[in-house]
């Protein structure tokens, strides 16, 4: 342990697309475990999407302002624990922020599974990023053999873990990614059946080709004109699960959806996915899953950089969609 704790704080609320100056790296004193309280120091941060919402003050669990740590998931290794839950060095999963120490209430501090191949997968596949994509594709889409999938972003952490979950499934999988180089690791190593090149080629054309019966589940996580452009696509009772607004994050404004015209011309089934509401069923999707990365059925790539001043940088990256797989920092 050293004397101080490093975290990144929120200097400047961004208008737009955020960049490394909206954050500052900063020293403080150590923190110490009140009686009842967990110390915690971190091993891997999660980064995600959400987290413009929370800069913004948008997002269901509250915002972010100038001078305040920046949150999110971390795996940590436990150092000091008042509350006779837990041991010094095990591995945890907490909220422990952009930042090398945290205290937490034992409640707010889980263990890892057991079997882990790697920490950082508490995060990606087997953490709230998979959680998301099994909720939206299996529990709310209750996607099956024969459907036609569409997932946009599908190389990211929650793309690429649903349109495995998917495939496992016996859906079809149709992906969208930027580059031709995205599209190949999908085809190749996510096994899709198509990917989409957004960068180089018209969706709605490829979408008349690749799915002329329509798409039977649209994964939501863009928002904006491919959301209404999906909903002209879909099959008849189509689902279409709203899970995230990559393309209106950085906007002061919200763009508005589908007219309900069309989702009633489609009887189309549209759902809203709020990952917290399935937090209690996380060890059921943890057991669903771990055989199937076990069996190397499953995998997840990420996008590691190293040490926490590297966060804004790659937090950046993952707002403009350069990111390459989950983005993931190892403290």
């Amino acid at each position: 342990m050293t004397d101080h704790n490093e975290r990144v704080v929120l200097a400047a609320t961004p208008e737009g697309e955020p960049q490394p100056g909206h954050f500052c790296l900063e020293q403080t004193p150590l923190p110490e475990a009140a009686l009842g309280e967990v110390l915690c120091r971190t091993r891997y941060l999660s980064l995600d999407p959400y987290m413009r919402s929370q800069i913004s003050g948008r997002h269901i669990s509250g915002g972010v302002s100038p001078g305040e740590v920046m949150r999110g998931e971390t795996v940590a290794e436990v150092v000091a624990d008042t509350s006779g839950h837990f041991s010094a060095g095990q591995l945890v999963r907490c909220m422990g922020g952009w930042q090398r120490y945290s205290r937490h209430a034992p409640a707010d501090v889980s263990p890892l599974p057991e079997g882990l191949s790697a920490p950082s997968l508490a995060l990606s596949l087997l953490g709230m990023t998979g959680l998301t994509a099994w909720a939206g594709m299996v529990w709310q889409a209750q996607v099956e053999a024969g459907d036609t999938v569409l997932i946009p972003a599908v190389t990211g952490g929650v793309g690429s873990a649903a349109a495995q979950f998917c495939r496992e499934r016996g859906a079809r999988v149709i992906g969208i990614a930027g580059g031709a180089d995205k599209c190949h690791w999908a085809e190749s190593e996510l096994r899709v059946e198509a990917c989409i090149d957004r960068h180089q080629e018209d969706i709605g054309d490829r979408l008349k080709t690749l799915a002329p019966q329509g798409i039977d589940v649209y994964f939501d996580l863009i928002g904006g004109p491919l959301l209404q452009l999906a909903c002209e696509h879909l099959a008849n009772y189509g689902r279409v699960v709203l899970c995230g607004l990559m393309a209106e994050y950085n906007s002061a404004t919200r763009q508005a959806g589908p007219p309900p015209g069309l989702l009633i011309m489609k009887r189309a089934v549209v759902s809203g996915l709020v990952v917290y509401d399935y937090e209690a069923r996380r060890e059921e999707f943890v057991q669903a899953c771990l055989p199937l990365l076990d069996a190397g059925r499953i995998s997840q790539r990420e996008d590691v950089s190293e040490g926490l001043a590297t966060a804004p940088e790659a937090f950046c990256r993952l707002m403009s969609g350069d990111n390459f797989g989950k983005v993931i920092i190892k403290v």
